[in-house]
């Protein structure tokens, strides 16, 4: 009776189920992994600190430690002047943590498992970058109202403050693509925690924190004509409603270039190091 069955069932053709197109089944691909890289920030205290207690740490550092000694030119206060650079710095300091869960994931075995899924591999690195874009929102969020809780007072109005999220997603976006190549660079995940360092200090060498005016002639050229510059300067524009003149453009175009290039370069060599 059930060798019966079994031979009818076999011989039964299913209903066709709808093919599903390669770009549909990627999507799917970086939905999940986005999930799982959610899951980590969420169950891992390490992480939530870096994101949320370090921003926080580092504004009322610079605000009272720092701040009365900082002179700002023009009627800008140090608070309002030092929120935007924060911002970018905030970024850095949580790209590290990509950096080490993506040589994690190729030194630790995670990617072997993948490559004999039908899985767009890819979607790997997809998942450290929207969960790391996300991790960065965060922090955007919590600082933002700490600094206005200590005198922070911008003057943006509802488009400004689109260009505000826009443009710093678009930085954390390319810096976390950065931040991906680096991981897929390293050989290991103690490396990776070195190379990630590069990131943590690349927006001190800015205008983040202090105004370039005092600085020597050619380094002064070289900070303000930076990416990372371009970009805070805008923010600082768009924050507070003043001239941006092409500040905005070019930090757009910056980053589009930056993100473009580094997503490129990461998946490539992500793609060697797992078939290696």
């Amino acid at each position: 009776m059930t060798q019966t069955l079994s031979r009818e069932v076999e011989g039964t053709q299913l209903p066709d189920t709808p093919s599903r197109s390669p770009f549909a089944l990627a999507l799917s691909d970086c939905r999940v992994l986005v999930g799982r890289n959610v899951k980590h920030i969420v169950r891992n205290p390490e992480m939530l600190i870096q994101a949320v207690s370090l921003p926080i740490v580092l504004l009322l550092l610079f605000r009272f430690m720092f701040g009365g000694a900082i002179n700002v030119p023009g009627s800008m206060a140090y608070i309002d002047y030092l929120i935007p650079g924060l911002l970018a710095v905030s970024i850095g300091f949580n790209a590290t943590s990509t950096v080490v869960g993506v040589a994690a994931d190729l030194t630790q075995g995670l990617v072997e498992r993948f490559r004999s899924m039908p899985m767009a591999a890819s979607a790997v690195l997809v998942g450290h970058v929207v969960s790391g874009v996300l991790r960065s929102l965060l922090s955007f969020v919590v600082m933002i109202a700490v600094g206005l809780a200590v005198g922070f007072r911008p003057a943006a109005g509802v488009l400004g403050w689109l260009g505000v999220i826009g443009l710093l997603a678009l930085f954390a976006t390319g810096v976390f693509w950065f931040a991906t190549l680096l991981g897929s660079i390293a050989k290991t995940v103690e490396g990776a925690g070195g190379l990630g360092m590069i990131l943590v200090f690349a927006p001190y060498a800015t205008s983040a924190l202090v105004p370039t005016a005092s600085m020597p002639s050619v380094l002064r050229v070289i900070v303000d004509n930076q990416p990372v510059t371009v970009l805070i300067d805008a923010v600082r524009g768009l924050m507070f409603g003043t001239e941006l003149g092409s500040t905005g453009w070019l930090a757009l175009a910056w980053w589009v270039v930056i993100t473009a290039g580094a997503g490129y370069l990461a998946i490539r060599k992500f793609h060697q190091r797992a078939r290696g």
